[in-house]
């Protein structure tokens, strides 16, 4: 990780930002210091759960051979499968067999949706998650996650918008809440255009974050030019004052 990017956004996160938390950096790797193996933990149920640790400041080191669910191993590349008869598992379920998670009208619809999203390799056999200011040196981010509020979101998503002439700088597409983090970020950061996820609208993963709260994520090389926007934008004007001052009053969620 570049210091001294690393120090500037921080620099003005804070100020800009006075009282946010911040982002989870997040990137694929082909090694691990025992470190951060030692300060990883692995959660059997939703790994979503996992990030109010790395929240706090510790380490998340996932691979292939953690455990894990199979949606959560298919949207972060280290499987391309999914689980047996899961477009039935979205949708209506199957009677006497397999209960419906319902979040698509049927079958068909889950089978055309994962059409267009096909399974990607992970470019790496380590995916490691680590807050803003715990990255090292050897760190090199592939997108960076924040777990915000309204008002937070509000400010991110206006410098998304900011140097682009079109509307679009931000995309909340459906899926689980693991994919609105990591594989959408991905083949977002492929483009040459790469844009911002709103994410963590995923019902069944929401009781593993604050009530309060979803998902920003945003592909390295796109954040580093929202950074780079940042002392020119909205945020030195007296409308985000009021806004960051509310924000600011109210604390951490």
């Amino acid at each position: 990780m570049n210091t001294q990017f690393q120090q500037e956004f921080q620099r003005k996160w804070e100020k800009y930002f006075t009282g946010a938390e911040l982002p989870v950096a997040y990137s694929y790797t082909d090694e691990v210091t025992s470190e951060e193996r030692l300060d990883s933990q692995d959660e059997e149920h939703c790994v979503i759960a996992s990030f109010q640790r790395v929240r706090q400041g510790h380490t998340f080191v996932y691979s292939a051979d953690s455990p894990g669910c199979k949606g959560w191993k298919r949207y972060t590349g280290f499987s391309q499968s999914l689980r047996p008869k899961f477009e039935f598992f979205l949708s209506c379920g199957i009677p006497g067999e397999l209960e419906g998670e319902r979040y698509k009208k049927s079958p068909d619809l889950v089978s055309s949706y994962l059409e267009s999203h096909p399974a990607f390799q992970a470019p790496g056999r380590f995916l490691v998650f680590k807050r803003w200011d715990r990255l090292a040196g050897n760190d090199r981010p592939f997108a960076v996650i924040f777990f915000a509020s309204a008002d937070v979101l509000s400010g991110l998503f206006a410098l998304a918008n900011y140097d682009r002439s079109d509307p679009d700088g931000v995309i909340s597409p459906m899926g689980s809440g693991c994919s609105t983090i990591v594989s959408y970020p991905y083949w977002e950061a492929q483009s040459d255009k790469p844009r911002c996820v709103l994410g963590m609208f995923d019902v069944s993963a929401r009781p593993q974050v604050p009530a309060t709260l979803l998902t920003f994520t945003i592909p390295i090389t796109r954040f580093e030019q929202m950074v780079a926007n940042m002392d020119e934008s909205f945020l030195i004007t007296e409308s985000w004052e009021r806004v960051r001052a509310r924000f600011q009053q109210a604390g951490p969620a």
